[in-house]
């Protein structure tokens, strides 16, 4: 399945739905190169989850927490582009306890980050010259379920 974003509020709407249908426990990889979209289509997730806080590129920090307000489901968004392909820096950020009561967002976590659940979405998104984007999907474990389910 794959679907055609032509802008950038095309792709933060996505996000929003997406974002609406993530629950405690969901881990979402975010793939890309530099400039597909992936700290924009984060911030429609952070939208669609209703948490607090403004959403930027994690790079320096490595993750940000997002609070949902009256005990809904936190945002972690995470961006391990620095970390250069190293699981033991990632290890450290502990995502596996925060995995259990949040939604976890990762940008550039592919070929990393796999290690924290079976269940993952992988969203691919690709940056097409004339400035588009294609997004895909590949879900693993249960997301095999639900991936009809996303806008």
């Amino acid at each position: 399945m794959t679907i055609e974003l032509t802008t950038a509020d095309d792709a933060i709407r996505f996000g929003r739905s997406l974002g609406m249908s993530l629950r405690a426990g969901d881990l979402v990889l975010l793939a890309g190169p530099l400039g597909a979209g992936k700290t924009t289509m984060t911030r429609g997730i952070a939208d669609g989850m209703g948490v607090s806080g403004r959403v930027s590129s994690p790079t320096f920090v490595l993750a940000r927490v997002h609070s949902a307000p009256d005990g809904g489901v936190a945002l972690v968004h995470v961006d391990a582009y620095r970390l250069g392909g190293d699981l033991s820096e990632l290890d450290d950020l502990d995502l596996d306890a925060e995995l259990e009561q949040s939604a976890v967002v990762v940008e550039w976590g592919e070929g990393l980050a796999e290690p924290l659940s079976e269940d993952r979405l992988v969203v691919r998104i690709e940056r097409h010259a004339d400035d588009t984007r294609t997004v895909s999907f590949e879900p693993h474990g249960t997301w095999k379920a639900r991936v009809d389910t996303l806008p």
